[in-house]
């Protein structure tokens, strides 16, 4: 029996905590670039994104005092970041990759430097909401404190599925993902479209940043995302594209991300490493499972496989014998 009284019931409870709090962060990450792919667009900078946002975030709550003006930096440098790459891809001959790895290494070092003289001092936290009163056990009140951004972005995975599938801009997003032809067609300025949504995809990596250095963990150190911006651009491809599924795949690595702590919370310290390398075990075998060559361009907007092809053909040597696809291209 563990010291916490409540036994192996300290397990499940340790990964609803979990599966809360760890998993903010992958849902905004994952949900922006799931926005990004629908317009036609790659961004793979968002871990630096991340990074970078949380540490405005921190300085910025740590200045002010203010954890929410944190935030409401954190999602303008995730702007800022955002229509840097989309500004960037739309340039003759430009690979969104690479562009993206690129702008990955510039945030994350530019973040490092800036954030050196935060790594000590103690920033506000964000606030949470109480949803554990009803109980007298310290363990379950403390698991269900739900963070306001938890909620946030559950609302937003929910109100953006629902826009892409019902409104004129959502229809114009999908469009410009799927056949830059038919978006020209019917008059749509293909490249601001994809400016927008990266910049806006952009915008909600650095809010989950904020979560990151505001929340939980709750401080700024050069190793606070673990590679969590690239493990969500990993989700959205196991989510088919899809902002709902986004949020069930968010959930599930939060829960995966808290089996070692949960462990330990019983009392089991064998393998603690083992099991801290769950969510990074469970990408890799989510990458292998569904990016097999019959189902890896299952739900992926038709632009997407579009510019890989076309990329392809690009190579001296290439073995693709397929017409060249017509269209704008990259540069977009």
């Amino acid at each position: 029996m563990d010291q916490s009284g409540i036994g192996l019931w300290g397990v499940p409870l340790a990964m609803l905590a979990g599966a809360i709090r760890v998993s903010t962060p992958f849902i905004f990450v994952s949900v922006g670039e799931c926005l990004t792919e629908r317009s036609g667009r790659i961004n793979l900078g968002l871990e630096g994104t991340l990074v970078m946002g949380a540490m405005s975030a921190y300085g910025t709550a740590l200045a002010s005092g203010s954890p929410w003006l944190g935030v409401g930096v954190a999602a303008l440098v995730g702007l800022l970041l955002g229509a840097l790459h989309a500004g960037i891809c739309q340039l003759p001959r430009v690979n969104d990759i690479a562009t993206g790895i690129g702008l990955m290494l510039f945030a994350t070092g530019l973040a490092f430097f800036l954030g050196k003289p935060f790594i000590q001092p103690k920033a506000p936290n964000l606030g949470a909401i109480d949803l554990g009163w009803w109980s007298s056990i310290p363990q379950v009140r403390q698991a269900l404190q739900v963070n306001y951004l938890f909620v946030l972005g559950i609302a937003l995975a929910f109100a953006l599925a629902w826009a892409l599938k019902t409104t004129r801009w959502g229809l114009i997003v999908r469009l410009a993902g799927e056949s830059v032809d038919a978006a020209l067609a019917i008059g749509t300025h293909v490249g601001r479209v994809r400016m927008i949504a990266t910049a806006v995809g952009g915008s909600f990596a650095g809010i989950g940043g904020a979560f990151l250095s505001l929340y939980y963990p709750g401080s700024w150190n050069e190793g606070l995302s673990s590679g969590q911006g690239l493990m969500a651009v990993a989700l959205v491809i196991f989510a088919r594209w899809d902002p709902v599924r986004c949020l069930w795949a968010s959930l599930l690595f939060g829960a995966a991300g808290a089996i070692s702590p949960a462990l330990q919370s019983v009392g089991v310290t064998e393998g603690y490493y083992l099991f801290s390398a769950a969510p990074y075990v469970l990408t890799l075998v989510l990458m292998i499972a569904t990016c097999s060559p019959e189902r890896s361009l299952r739900g992926a907007p038709g632009e997407l496989g579009a510019v890989r092809q076309k990329e392809m053909r690009q190579w001296p040597g290439s073995m693709s014998t397929r017409a060249p696809i017509p269209g704008p291209g990259t540069a977009t």
